[in-house]
């Protein structure tokens, strides 16, 4: 298993188990004098640890950080940045019974073709526990980025056929669910409710914009910013579909509806009228917002045969 590491400038390296002792990630490429304390990456973990609601996996971890090294009396150093994530709820009896057989929807039998071997406990490192290493260097990316006048902004877009209508980014943290309409988490919240009622799940999909991107990041060719976004984002287990912009629409729609015109606003600068193309054009960016969307499977383990 060598593939471990996405970026180059930027280099992440995520390692760890779903129930080993603990998970996490090695930056390597950050720039010196950041400033940087465990709290800046926690308030990222908090968002995704498990245990918050009726919704997520009943797992109960405190994901607590541990800066291993790369940081100096508060600022970055400009070596590699070890960061740790400490299991602490892992109860590997839970998963005795599926060392003999494969679970739909899992890893379990890619993952003993190819290496004749398997870590039965919770999918091991094919877990979508592996995402805490991620996180973590993404709050460490989402720092730098800041520096530079760039944001991020992610909230879930849709719950099976509920999408939402509004997009009320105060409300993003007002509900479990993380939609950005309030209506719509109330219907999104009723559905799961039904889901699990018939001991079943739900997929959805997560939408991303980025906002301060300047244009002409990115490769013509093989290193096109979507595509290594789409790498990025499909290396995730959970996610079956990747867009930028319109992105499947964009098969029903003709050149004229689709096209983004050009034009200069009062200051002099080129911008575009519409933004379908999702701030992307020949895998370079191209000053508009980025936005993206990834569509996530229904969670494979559910309570019927």
């Amino acid at each position: 298993m060598s593939q471990s590491s996405f970026g180059n400038k930027f280099k992440v390296t995520t390692w760890g188990e779903s129930h080993g002792k603990a998970l996490g990630a090695v930056i390597d490429g950050c720039p010196a004098g950041l400033p940087l304390c465990e709290e800046d990456i926690q308030k990222f973990l908090d968002r995704r640890k498990p245990g918050q609601s009726r919704y997520t996996t009943a797992r109960k971890e405190g994901d607590l950080v541990e800066i291993l090294s790369g940081v100096f009396e508060g600022k970055t150093t400009g070596t590699p940045i070890s960061l740790m994530v400490r299991n602490t709820d892992q109860r590997s009896r839970d998963y005795g019974n599926i060392a003999y057989s494969y679970r739909p929807g899992h890893a379990d039998y890619t993952f003993d073709q190819k290496y004749g071997f398997r870590d039965y406990r919770g999918g091991g490192r094919s877990s979508g526990r592996e995402t805490i290493g991620r996180v973590a260097a993404g709050a460490v990316a989402a720092k730098i980025l800041k520096e530079l006048g760039i944001t991020l902004t992610a909230y879930t877009k849709s719950i099976g056929d509920i999408s939402i209508s509004t997009l009320d980014l105060a409300e993003i943290a007002n509900n479990a669910l993380y939609m950005p309409d309030a209506d719509a988490a109330a219907k999104a919240s009723a559905y799961l409710d039904t889901c699990m009622q018939e001991h079943d799940s739900s997929g959805g999909v997560i939408e991303c914009i980025i906002d301060g991107m300047p244009a002409g990041i990115g490769e013509p060719v093989f290193d096109k910013l979507d595509a290594d976004l789409a790498k990025a984002i499909f290396s995730i287990g959970a996610v079956k579909g990747f867009e930028i912009g319109d992105g499947f629409l964009t098969s029903f729609a003709k050149g004229s509806e689709n096209n983004d015109a050009f034009f200069y606003d009062e200051n002099g600068n080129v911008c575009k009228k519409t933004n379908h193309a999702g701030g992307i054009l020949g895998g370079m960016s191209d000053g508009a917002p980025i936005v993206l969307r990834a569509a996530v499977k229904p969670t494979p383990s559910i309570f019927k045969a």
